[in-house]
């Protein structure tokens, strides 16, 4: 009875405080509707007031771990759990106000903030509408003319080459190895049992690390901002704006300083929606010659970083999706396998990713 009314409360007192903010914002009158969430502990209300739009973000701070102190140790980010270790924005809004604000001063299309409390989590930003490319291309949209219009802001966001941000209460980190095994430890702490119905052993596990760890040290240094989660269902098709601006960009908070191969693998290798092979093949020329244009680069090392995070970036997804299934029961992800193995299993086929691969093949036999 006490935890029922220790949450009734806290659930009265985030209401008070939501009420609060939007009294300050000049918003208290509007009428709100709830929006579909994500995986994350955030929320979305539409918020509709004489006939202006916007979304109300809700990011309770209590609700995550901690994030990653920047001057923390290896040491001190495994005591403080997976979001400090993953380097992920936790309970920060800072990280999305300040992403946001580089991204735009890059010519992206993120959503203008209107107003914001870090303090108590909550954001008021631009309405950037409903049109998901996961959406917009099943309607007809023109898939080829979205992607494109994806790669080329990620191109803009080259040539930008903005610094990691910083804000008063945020600084952007880089995508680390501690940051980088965190994510592929997933697969051993959530798939392996998942699949093989018994837990993997410590033998087993420092295998996977040392499999992995020649690998990820083959890529390039982080260069640039990484958005992290750049993919169908966190970009909106803006037709009415110019060029790359119709590629509306959002859940982007987690971003990081690192490798830019990183977000074309996220785009180019959804865990949710198929991307023909000759599409993507396109979109990786497109970006090569577009990078190309820029300056000095070498698309042999790119397509090999592409590779290997993408490796390791469906790595992560398989651990994340086995924990969403049997920690949170969120069935629905087990659709995903198929595909997000699928990706693997290509990914694999990398000859610097040799160590990998044989691991997998040996504990997973057929499966990769």
């Amino acid at each position: 009875m006490s935890s029922s009314l220790s949450k009734s409360d806290a659930l009265a007192a985030r209401a008070e405080q939501r009420r609060a903010f939007l009294n300050r914002a000049g918003w208290a009158a509007a009428v709100a509707t709830p929006m579909t969430g994500d995986a994350s502990t955030r929320s979305y209300e539409r918020l509709v007031l004489d006939g202006r739009k916007a979304i109300l973000m809700n990011a309770p701070a209590a609700a995550e771990s901690a994030a990653c102190p920047p001057e923390a140790s290896p040491d001190e980010r495994r005591k403080l759990g997976y979001n400090a270790m993953a380097r992920l924005a936790g309970p920060n809004l800072n990280a999305f106000l300040a992403v946001a604000e580089t991204a735009r001063k890059s010519g992206l299309s993120a959503p203008e903030i209107f107003f914001a409390d870090p303090a108590t989590g909550f954001a008021l930003i631009e309405d950037l509408g409903d049109d998901l490319y996961a959406r917009a291309i099943p309607n007809g949209a023109d898939e080829a003319d979205l992607y494109g219009a994806a790669i080329d802001a990620l191109l803009a966001l080259r040539r930008a080459a903005p610094d990691a941000p910083a804000t008063p209460g945020y600084r952007m980190l880089t995508y680390d190895p501690v940051a980088m095994e965190a994510e592929i430890t997933l697969v051993l702490d959530w798939y392996w049992p998942h699949v093989k119905r018994a837990a993997a052993n410590d033998d087993q596990r420092a295998e996977h690390l040392a499999a992995w760890r020649p690998v990820l040290e083959k890529l390039a240094p982080p260069s640039l901002m990484v958005l992290r989660d750049y993919h169908a269902e966190n970009l909106l098709w803006l037709p009415a704006r110019d060029g790359f601006r119709r590629a509306g960009i959002i859940d982007f908070q987690d971003g990081l300083f690192g490798n830019p191969a990183y977000d074309l693998v996220s785009l180019l290798e959804d865990a949710r929606r198929d991307v023909a092979p000759e599409l993507a093949e396109a979109m990786i020329r497109r970006y090569a010659e577009g990078a190309a244009r820029q300056g000095a680069f070498d698309e042999a090392a790119f397509r090999r970083d592409y590779a290997i995070l993408g490796a390791q970036r469906n790595a992560k997804i398989l651990g994340i999706f086995a924990r969403l299934i049997n920690r949170d029961s969120k069935p629905r992800y087990a659709d995903f396998f198929p595909r997000v193995e699928a990706h693997f299993r290509n990914d694999l086929k990398h000859p610097d990713l040799a160590p990998v691969a044989t691991f997998y093949r040996t504990h997973f036999g057929d499966r990769f």
